[in-house]
């Protein structure tokens, strides 16, 4: 594999990493272009544990982007600081980002997953559960938390912001809501939903991608064998 990108996301990049977190690693890579052209087509994931790491294939990142995913877009807006590998056309594709970016997509894809962390929670009941699932519980609330917030920043501003403002916050609401108190999750999605309605996004309907377009071509000209 050819690796154009990678970069340290998750709780760290998020700044809510403690003693004995996951560390985990996302990239973007692209398989030498002749073969595409094979009777057997290549993997467009790789995925490990120990480390945590996936890797999604050029074409694949691009659609995953395109449509409005949120672990993707993640990579695209890393601190510099946690970018491990960074080639050029790594740099272009972050220089990309906004032609990714439309309205819908990115209020469905965001408040969606969101609902999902709390059809999650609402299974688990009221906390009376083992301490291992209790800790689960409160990574979904701080993910639900996390993903209203960057959500709706990145809704109405244009701009994601990967690490997270107050910590302490999304830890002391994820420890309430494993605790039994649903209700504020429930609050701050319907909250969530309200803010993105009354918003006017500046975000375009749709992705412009012709330049996603020229990027992948260079990447298949780049990775082109001619031997």
């Amino acid at each position: 594999m050819h690796i154009l990108l990678s970069g340290i996301v998750g709780s760290t990049a998020y700044g809510l990493a403690r003693p004995g977190s996951d560390v985990d690693r996302l990239g973007v890579f692209a398989v030498p272009t002749a073969a595409l052209h094979g009777l057997t087509p290549p993997a467009e994931s790789h995925v490990t544990t120990k480390p945590d790491r996936q890797l999604h294939e050029a074409r694949k990142f691009a659609m995953l982007c395109i449509g409005g995913n949120p672990t993707a877009f993640e990579l695209l807006w890393l601190p510099d600081d946690l970018y491990e590998v960074r080639t050029e056309l790594g740099q272009e594709l972050i220089d990309l980002r906004s032609a990714f970016l439309s309205a819908p997509r990115v209020r469905d894809a965001y408040l969606g997953y969101a609902r999902q962390q709390f059809h999650r929670l609402k299974e688990r009941g009221d906390g009376s559960f083992s301490a291992d699932l209790r800790k689960r519980t409160a990574k979904h609330a701080r993910h639900l938390a996390r993903l209203t917030r960057q959500g709706l920043d990145l809704y109405a501003t244009g701009t994601l912001t990967v690490r997270v403002e107050c910590p302490e916050w999304y830890h002391d609401f994820g420890d309430a809501v494993a605790g039994g108190h649903l209700q504020i999750a429930s609050d701050l999605l319907a909250k969530a939903e309200r803010n993105v309605a009354r918003i006017k996004s500046p975000l375009p309907e749709r992705p412009d991608t012709a330049p996603i377009e020229a990027w992948l071509r260079r990447v298949r000209e780049a990775r082109w064998d001619r031997r």
